[in-house]
């Protein structure tokens, strides 16, 4: 029987929606543990949201006359794709740019250096709740950002740093957990 308030949208959390830190630090395994300290809020997202695509790459083997007799899993690839709008958050940058590319504070003047150094591994947390108050969170063990939209500078849009991040499989082969529970 279908169920109606099994229907649902992933809104942010109000204490934040994503999180990052580095390779190593304690991750949760449940949806409302608090984070481990290591994790730093990378404030606001933009209204596109985030977009999990979790999809095998498959090839066919087709016999003699054209029939398909056999599917054959090439590849599967695990990405998240979201735009940080907190242009000002070095925090944010640094997520985007490396930590070591990021210096300073936008008091004392803040460097971003953009450079060819290869992307960062780091473990991601995103938290939302879903309609009647149930919060789901996915944890992302280990992701590089393996794209980097263009970066628009206009009177009328926010700056935004559209990132997909790729995850690669932890040391039990996962690549992502997702954790719910009701509020």
């Amino acid at each position: 029987m279908s169920t109606a308030t099994n229907v649902s949208v992933g809104k942010p959390a109000s204490t934040g929606a994503v999180f990052r830190a580095a390779l190593g630090s304690t991750l949760p395994t449940d949806a409302t543990t608090a984070l481990d300290n290591a994790f730093v809020q990378l404030g606001y997202v933009s209204e596109d949201g985030l977009t999990n695509t979790n999809s095998p790459e498959t090839d066919t083997v087709k016999a003699w006359g054209g029939d398909e007799v056999l599917t054959i899993q090439s590849s599967k690839s695990d990405t998240f794709q979201l735009t940080l709008i907190e242009s000002l958050n070095p925090d944010v940058l640094k997520a985007v740019y490396n930590d070591d590319n990021v210096t300073g504070s936008l008091a004392s003047g803040l460097t971003v250096t953009a450079n060819s150094d290869e992307a960062e591994g780091a473990a991601w947390v995103v938290q939302m709740v879903l309609r009647g108050d149930v919060i789901k969170r996915i944890v992302i063990p280990n992701a590089s950002i393996t794209e980097r939209g263009d970066i628009v500078y206009k009177d009328d849009e926010a700056i935004g740093y559209e990132i997909t991040l790729t995850a690669v499989p932890d040391e039990s082969g996962n690549t992502h957990y997702e954790y719910m529970k009701n509020a």
